[in-house]
């Protein structure tokens, strides 16, 4: 059965709240150097039939007014 890992994260020029948060806080820490930091999401299954994986991202999975989305199928880029 093919493992499927969907990377989402907020579409360039949409406002990422946590990603913000994340970049102000690493120099606090310690950790200079970072910057254009961006929090997404990873959704990892296994499906019996890949062709229904697109259907799922734009019925469920992802929000694609706000979100992008990359397909991963065994560890391949699938064009989305």
């Amino acid at each position: 059965m093919p493992h499927v890992r969907i990377l989402i994260r907020p579409k360039a020029g949409i406002l990422d709240p946590q990603g913000t948060a994340v970049e102000q806080a690493l120099p606090q820490l310690g950790f200079a150097g970072a910057s254009d930091v961006r929090i997404g999401r990873l959704v990892e299954l296994d499906v019996a039939d890949t062709s229904e994986v697109e259907a799922m991202c734009q019925k469920l999975l992802v929000n694609p007014l706000v979100e992008d989305y990359e397909v991963q199928v065994d560890g391949v880029a699938v064009e989305a």
